[in-house]
């Protein structure tokens, strides 16, 4: 079997990262992740008796849509032609058999399926030798990507590499054989930066808040909840790191969410994990040096975000719960890093005022969700009939926040910090006009899925904010 075959008319493919913009082996691992949070305990387990177990443990608890996967188009039109011209297409992966099979079903492209089992992990030269003994040496010729290919690519007669990095084709050049380099996608550092969802750190100004609130505006202060914001920013574009590894499959069902970066397959999922946990390390040290008290409120924060993407995101009504502690607890960190004491009134419209954004948000998806005909929600505790009952639970949680600050505006610690209150009651207005409006719009199906990044965006949220700051600056001053 070691001669070249009489038909060297035979293409083998790999799958992850030549036919598959992503990896199915770290598919799976988040995938399974994302329905038990034993899952990375369970996998670790199922390592000890090696690689080929650990992907048939995750086979068989992933739950991956293989329709949605983003495969390289570029890759696939190639094999068509090449099986219009007569040419024998086998996928030949690491992944395991039963996910290779859902692959190929989907494609209909292949003539012969070969995947890992619970013995052997068909990869580097464990494929090799498959591929020798099946068609001999110089008996096919080989798509691949990476340097666990070169042993593959050594024993075919031609070879195609997709997307490999330079070291590999570095590597390819010193083989005997003729290996053709195609690009067909690159990551790029703006997918990078987009996969941190910077425009999210505009929630983090919330950390500004106790300083402003308490009118201690010094360069000491402004430092303090400055820090605190950039650690803010790096935890929270670790967990936004992570939701996206855990929300895949959900995102990918999703109009916009499946352009993200790993769900579009333009980032390598495992380049995700390396990202969440050097984000991590960055905000956990600036934490330990703004304070004891503000690593307690980050580490809450943290654990409670993991909590919430592992599972609460799944419960109705605990994840809008979950979500307006989340925004408070940006509050209670600018507090702990400045030490400045927190107002009752500030922490009780802080809470009602974000369980209306968290329910607004929700509204957004299920009215989304009812334009494209779906009746349930991907990852989530709500169908569409629940719509209604979500509205006026964000109406009534935003009516009863303008009505704390009308209660805050009449007490007596207001006449302490403010020459005129009476101009705060502007305020109180343009607040309940604008929460009437957002929840309008939100109905009518115009806007984004988080109404604090639509609020940013929306000429009409900017004016409103303009005026209550000047009604703010009003009763200060005049």
């Amino acid at each position: 079997m070691n001669e070249p075959s009489e038909n060297p008319d035979v293409l083998a493919v790999d799958l992850d990262g030549t036919l598959l913009r992503s990896d199915m082996l770290h598919e799976s691992l988040w995938s399974a992740f994302g329905r038990d949070w034993r899952m990375p305990l369970t996998a670790a387990l199922a390592l000890r008796n090696g690689k080929p177990e650990l992907k048939r443990v995750l086979s068989e608890q992933a739950q991956i849509d293989v329709s949605t996967l983003p495969f390289d188009e570029d890759v696939i039109a190639l094999l068509q032609e090449r099986r219009q011209n007569g040419q024998k297409i086998v996928l030949v992966t690491a992944t395991h058999q039963q996910l290779a099979n859902q692959v190929a079903a989907h494609l209909g492209l292949f003539d012969e399926v070969h995947g890992s089992n619970g013995q052997t992990n068909l990869k580097g030269k464990a494929k090799a030798e498959f591929l020798i003994e099946r068609y001999g040496v110089g008996g096919y010729e080989y798509f691949g990507d990476s340097a666990a290919d070169l042993p593959v690519w050594a024993a075919a007669k031609q070879g195609i590499a997709v997307n490999a990095s330079q070291k590999v084709r570095s590597q390819t050049a010193k083989l005997d054989v003729t290996v053709t380099q195609i690009t067909t996608s690159n990551g790029l550092p703006y997918d990078y930066a987009r996969a941190l969802r910077p425009h999210q750190w505009l929630k983090n100004i919330l950390v500004f808040l106790p300083m402003l609130a308490g009118h201690q505006l010094t360069w000491a202060t402004f430092f303090a909840s400055l820090m605190a914001f950039f650690a803010f920013s790096f935890v929270a574009s670790s967990v936004y790191v992570l939701n996206d590894l855990l929300d895949l499959r959900a995102d990918r069902s999703h109009p916009r969410k499946r352009h993200r970066p790993f769900a579009a397959g333009d980032l390598p999922i495992a380049h995700g994990g390396y990202m969440a946990i050097g984000l991590l390390l960055a905000g956990i040290a600036l934490s330990i040096w703004i304070g004891g008290l503000f690593l307690l409120v980050m580490l809450t924060y943290y654990f409670a975000t993991l909590a919430y993407s592992v599972g609460l995101k799944r419960r109705a009504i605990v994840d809008i719960c979950v979500l307006a502690g989340l925004y408070t607890l940006r509050i209670v960190a600018g507090g702990a890093a400045t030490g400045i004491p927190l107002s009752v009134w500030l922490l009780a419209f802080s809470i009602f005022f974000f369980f209306a954004m968290a329910a607004i948000k929700r509204q957004a998806e299920l009215v989304d969700m009812a334009a494209r005909g779906k009746l349930e929600a991907s990852g989530r505790g709500y169908s569409v009939d629940d719509l209604q009952i979500i509205s006026m639970m964000a109406v009534g949680a935003g009516y009863v926040s303008v009505m704390v600050m009308m209660l805050y505006v009449n007490s007596p610690s207001v006449v302490e910090l403010y020459k005129n209150p009476t101009m705060l009651w502007g305020i109180c207005c343009v607040l309940l006009y604008w929460i009437s409006r957002i929840v309008i719009v939100t109905h009518r199906g115009h806007m984004h899925d988080d109404p604090v990044v639509f609020a940013a965006k929306d000429r009409i949220s900017q004016f409103c904010l303009v005026i209550m700051m000047v009604f703010a600056l009003a009763g200060a001053v005049i």
